[in-house]
């Protein structure tokens, strides 16, 4: 797939880099110290969540790509977002289809700041064999040189991100009010980054949507849907509580798209770049649309479970940590099992 011209202008790339950070710093705004220490406090449920966040998406990036024969940027891209963390995104989906919110911050803090050691490791496993057929590609069309996965540039990138990040946790700190305002407007920002990649896109090369073959249009779909299913999976064979499974379900299929933006952009160049960033936006388009279906599904079947864990919570607080209620068992099993004295807790 060649895109003959730029996918974005100079201007476009600047507005977007701005976004990017605005985004990060929305994200940080949501985050405090309390959240990574949370995370000590569900070692397991964190355990299973990184299992899938930074195991099972990167193999299915690269399983997806080899399937579908997709050329090698573009491969490298779709690793590229398979091995990212999850961002606040994630979590506002969480909220809504009634998983567990705390689980799914905790590993979005906790994620972020592993992918700068998980990130470069799993390119070099993952990509390093796309990365070699690129160079052969250019030594048959007469170029010299290598073509070599920038990854010092790509650290650089993420400590450039997560620098907002931190800015916007001192100032949830400082100034929660200010920063609730700046998690809402991180949360909206995020919507109008990709329809502001979109309008780019159709206004400057809007046949690009029918050249682009099915093969890319499957897997900027099925990388998402695939995180959803296994991430659920991984948690339900673990005997995690079903509102644990939706988070890490949705906290696996969610990539962060905009660091994906940003790494590209600062880490690669020429026609590689559009081409990359022209598959992030097919999967920050798409992952929008099946993650609100995957929502609408897990609320509608987690109103069971969920109310009974919102009562345990109430008793624990009203009665002590012993009081038991006798709630249907029978459905009860199918959501989480709970004995006499022993209430789980967020």
């Amino acid at each position: 797939m060649q895109i003959e011209q730029d996918l974005l202008s100079g201007v476009e790339q600047a507005l977007l880099a701005i976004m990017i950070l605005v985004i990060m710093f929305g994200m940080g705004a949501s985050l405090s110290p309390g959240d990574f220490k949370e995370a000590l406090k569900r070692p397991r449920a964190i355990l299973i969540g990184f299992i899938s966040q930074f195991g099972l998406m990167p193999l299915l990036a690269f399983s997806l790509a080899k399937l579908l024969g997709l050329p090698p940027a573009l491969a490298i891209a779709l690793i590229l977002i398979g091995c990212l963390p999850g961002g606040t995104t994630s979590n506002m989906f969480a909220y809504f289809a009634r998983g567990s919110v705390a689980l799914s911050i905790s590993m979005t803090a906790a994620s972020t700041v592993l992918a700068i050691v998980t990130l470069p490791l799993l390119l070099e496993v993952y990509a390093a064999g796309f990365a070699r057929e690129m160079t052969a590609a250019m030594a048959a069309e007469g170029f010299e040189g290598e073509f070599v996965i920038p990854h010092v540039n790509i650290v650089v990138s993420l400590l450039l991100v997560i620098f907002p990040v931190a800015l916007g946790m001192v100032l949830k700190k400082r100034s929660p009010g200010w920063a609730k305002t700046a998690e809402d407007t991180a949360s909206f920002t995020g919507l109008v980054v990709i329809l502001f990649l979109l309008c780019s896109v159709s206004i400057r090369s809007g046949n690009l949507f029918f050249q682009t073959p099915w093969q890319i249009y499957v897997a900027s779909i099925s990388i998402g849907l695939s995180g959803f299913l296994f991430g659920w999976l991984m948690a339900f064979v673990t005997r995690l509580a079903p509102r644990y499974r939706r988070a890490i379900s949705l906290e696996t299929g969610i990539q962060n798209g905009p660091i994906a933006f940003a790494i590209i952009m600062l880490s690669f160049t020429g026609s590689v770049a559009d081409e990359m960033l022209w598959l992030g936006i097919l999967y920050s388009t798409f992952i929008v649309i099946t993650a609100s279906l995957i929502t609408l599904v897990y609320r509608k079947y987690g109103l069971f479970d969920w109310e009974l864990h919102r009562n345990r919570t109430i008793h624990r607080r009203l009665f002590g940590a012993q009081y038991w209620a006798p709630y249907p068992t029978e459905r009860l099993e199918r959501s989480e099992p709970i004995q006499r004295g022993q209430l789980r807790t967020d």
